[in-house]
């Protein structure tokens, strides 16, 4: 297959492009950096939706950028030669829906908004669809959530664990990459959103604690009390979302992951590596 892959240098496109390759895909990775070219690989810079290289050729289309730019791009015709789409949304969609920021409820909002026009954008273009929606990615080093805790840990030589009884579910990219191959190949998969966790849950707590675990440096473990996570939510309006929600279970259900895809994501047994960029 001729593939465009936009977000190519993102984490889960990191963990994509060698998998493609493996494939025999043709592949044009776009992102807003240039990189080397390679066999089977050529990049191109470009960002959605009005700055994009020729896609006439391309028969699949793989999306790690924004959800809510791609329908608008797709609908100008600029790709009439694609069959088969395949990107990322959130689980965020889900749990961000009634977050006490209010830029996260906005942000829920447009992955919601994106999913919509997207699914009827490939439909009236005959144009075969999945989205999946990841819940927390880690794996590349470049992720926003525990990476910056776990570099900025192992500067302090201090890791802050903030008490939290609700469930996560940290799903390593390229398990997300795999799932994204797998989908290209796979027509029962068409018109599905499909959630993707990884292949274990546990608390937040017991989450953070691994990560400290991991890291090559040592750390010394800071109980963060509730009374003191309350002061922050109240003195940073934007803490107040990742704050209510540590007693909140974000998981995704993974059946429909196995069934139609037959991906089974794996624990999350992270190492020192996960954390720094490559």
């Amino acid at each position: 297959m001729k593939i465009l892959v936009l977000g190519a240098s993102s984490q889960i496109g990191r963990f994509l492009l060698p998998r493609l390759r493996a494939r025999g895909d043709e592949v044009m990775a776009v992102s807003r950096a240039q990189h080397a070219d390679a066999d089977g690989l050529t990049w191109q810079r470009g960002a959605l939706p009005d700055h994009m290289p020729d896609a006439a050729n391309a028969d699949a289309v793989i999306c790690y950028g924004p959800i809510v730019a791609l329908a608008p791009w797709l609908a100008s015709g600029a790709a009439p030669g694609v069959t088969r789409v395949v990107c990322t949304s959130s689980m965020s969609a889900e749990s961000k829906i009634q977050s006490l920021d209010a830029a996260e409820r906005e942000m829920a909002r447009s992955l919601r908004d994106g999913e919509a026009a997207l699914a009827a954008t490939c439909e009236s273009r005959g144009i075969a669809w999945t989205v999946l929606r990841p819940t927390l990615v880690y794996g590349a080093g470049i992720d926003r959530s525990l990476s910056p805790i776990a570099r900025g840990a192992m500067r302090a030589h201090v890791f802050p664990l903030p008490s939290g009884r609700g469930l996560r579910q940290p799903v390593h990219a390229d398990d997300i990459a795999c799932a994204t191959t797998a989908a290209l190949d796979t027509p029962m998969a068409a018109g599905q959103v499909i959630p993707i966790g990884g292949g274990e849950r546990l608390s937040s707590g017991e989450m953070f604690a691994r990560v400290r675990r991991s890291l090559a440096v040592a750390t010394l473990p800071l109980p963060v009390p509730r009374w003191l996570l309350g002061l922050a939510a109240a003195a940073i309006p934007r803490a107040r979302g990742p704050i209510s929600r540590l007693d909140v279970d974000l998981i995704a259900d993974n059946e429909p992951l196995l069934r139609l895809l037959g991906v089974r994501p794996r624990s999350f047994l992270a190492d020192g590596a996960c954390w720094m960029p490559s």
